[in-house]
């Protein structure tokens, strides 16, 4: 077995479910309990005068 195929098959399966995981994650961060300030900060931060950088 070359280095390529090895390298295709780890790819095509522990590479697959480490991404799920990862889009997992990070789906359902913004759903974690006391991020709703933050995410409302960030939302309403492009409206917000004092960091007016022009």
């Amino acid at each position: 077995m070359s280095d390529y195929d090895a390298l295709r098959h780890f790819a095509d399966s522990w590479g697959l479910v480490f991404m799920g995981i990862t889009f997992l994650i990070l789906t359902a961060w913004p759903f974690l309990p006391g991020s709703r300030d933050r995410n409302r900060a960030a939302a309403h931060m492009i409206f917000d005068e004092e960091h007016d950088d022009g």
